[in-house]
This record gives structure tokens, C-alpha cells and sequence, in this order.
């Protein structure tokens, strides 16, 4: 995964919050739906998904070629499941468009 202010792409940061008991189960789903179905959705670059230490928080990384990608994946019927199933085991669930603004590497 290249992070680029060039990306023409659509970035996409979802936080997922709840508690250190369901964290697992959270993962668990995020990591089948990205394996079994995101990945292979048109327009999909990368993913890369982050757990805090205390286990309350989620947070994906992902890139797309547009934001209409993304958008269409969630209105896939297997996605609009999954979501629900999701945002069922969360106090909260956010995804977020972006664009990069910059970036930063040592000299």
C-alpha cells in the first residue's frame, strides 16, 4: 500500500468503537468480509486494519480507485448484511472519505 498525496483514488478511514470483550469478534468479521468480499469488489486497492492496545477501537485504512467504488460495495446486498452484523457489535461505526493532503518520510 502507497500512501500519496498523488493518489487520485479514494481514501477511506472507518474507527470502529467497542468494548475489549468484542474485539475479537469485530476483527474476526471485518477480516472475513475484506477477504471474502471487499477485496474482490471493482475499483479496490488496499486495506490495512489497525486494533488500539486497549481493544476498544478499530481502525481500516483503505484505498479505492473512486469514491463510487466504495459506495457501490456498500450497497451490495452481502455488505449491507455484513454492516448490520457489524454495527451490531459496536457502540460505534464510522467510515470517512478522504483525500491526502500530504505526506511525510525521513531524509
Amino acid at each position: 500500500m502507497q500512501i500519496s498525496a498523488q493518489h487520485a483514488g479514494q481514501t477511506v478511514i472507518s474507527t470502529f468503537e467497542m468494548t475489549p470483550g468484542t474485539c475479537a469478534d469485530v476483527l474476526e468479521a471485518l477480516q472475513d468480509a475484506y477477504d471474502k468480499v471487499i477485496r474482490h469488489q471493482p475499483g479496490f486497492r488496499a486495506v490495512a486494519i489497525h486494533v488500539n492496545d486497549a481493544q476498544t477501537r478499530i481502525a481500516t485504512y483503505s484505498q479505492w480507485r473512486a469514491r463510487e467504488d466504495f459506495q457501490a460495495m456498500l450497497r451490495t446486498p452481502e455488505m449491507r448484511e455484513r454492516n448490520r452484523a457489524i454495527a451490531a457489535m459496536c457502540a460505534r461505526f464510522e467510515p470517512v472519505m478522504y483525500e491526502v493532503a500530504a505526506t511525510y518520510s525521513p531524509d
